[in-house]
């Protein structure tokens, strides 16, 4: 018997070593801005209507303190590691901010996840997933190694989204966008826009929105497929060419070849009143335009 309540004795002592429960809050303006700071683990981030900062979860062994402090407007969360801490840092933190505070997330190997926050978000992580929700204003998300994914109400803004391996998804996401991946798919949904730069090296794109009056899409790609189907009236300049690919186009000009030597296409139309430009590329791949 003493033998069992050793051993359990033992285990709730290694639990409690491995892992810190921690509970902190602090006061914060409507408007102001957080900044966090977290090497492994996950940071999560909630809006909520008060003008308080929690932050819950737990800290990992290694970890030396959760540093939560407010200057002025602005509040800074960072998890300290010591230096060369190697293993057991992981931390994984949910924070609660004021809905319209903004935002600046830097992690190296964690996760981001952002919910009804209204203000500027700037996240950031070497290896992980960011997944926001989108409600106007200005957004930045990169990752090295991982995927992004931005959900909006169709409020315009301004979003740029990066990442080196991974894929990206803007839905319903308005106004100007730029989404870019070497190693991925890129993808835009039930958007409405002024302004589009779709990017990547090794992957398709996919496009399903709504080009707005004098707005300008760019798609370019090395290697993949491009499926562009614009939603609404369209009306825009043309301008798509494939070097060994097909090209598909249902409003009705057909391509033709650049040179008999090579398998490069291009294709030029206008459609409606051209007040729109659209520009579309690929090196290896095949371009599908139509329209819903």
């Amino acid at each position: 018997m003493k033998k069992l309540v050793t051993v359990i004795l033992t285990l709730m002592l290694a639990a409690a070593v491995h892992a810190e429960e921690v509970n902190r809050s602090v006061d914060a303006a409507a408007d102001g801005h957080i900044d966090v700071s977290n090497i492994a683990g996950s940071v999560t981030v909630n809006g909520w209507n008060r003008n308080v900062v929690e932050v819950t979860g737990t800290l990992g062994r290694n970890v030396e303190e959760l540093i939560v402090v407010r200057d002025g407007d602005k509040v800074r969360i960072k998890v300290k590691v010591p230096r060369n801490s190697g293993r057991s840092i992981d931390s994984d933190l949910q924070i609660n901010v004021p809905k319209k505070s903004s935002l600046d997330v830097g992690t190296v190997s964690a996760d981001i996840d952002v919910s009804d926050v209204g203000g500027t978000q700037s996240l950031h992580t070497v290896s992980g997933d960011v997944t926001t929700e989108f409600v106007g204003g200005r957004l930045k998300a990169e990752s090295v190694s991982g995927d992004i994914e931005v959900s909006g109400n169709n409020a315009d803004g301004d979003v740029t989204a990066t990442t080196v391996s991974g894929d990206v998804t803007l839905f319903r996401v308005s106004g100007e966008v730029s989404a870019e991946s070497v190693s991925g798919d890129v993808t835009v949904d039930e958007s409405s826009l002024d302004r589009s730069e779709l990017e990547t090296v090794n992957g398709d794109i996919q496009f399903l929105a709504n080009l707005r009056k004098n707005g300008r899409l760019s798609i370019d790609t090395v290697n993949g497929d491009l499926d562009i189907v614009f939603k609404g009236e369209v009306s825009a300049t043309f301008d798509v060419e494939t070097f060994n690919g097909s090209i598909r186009n249902c409003f009705g000009p057909k391509p033709v070849r650049t040179s008999k030597y090579t398998p490069g296409l291009e294709l030029e139309f206008t459609e409606g009143g051209g007040s729109a430009r659209v520009a579309i590329s690929t090196l290896n791949g095949d371009v599908n335009i139509c329209k819903k």
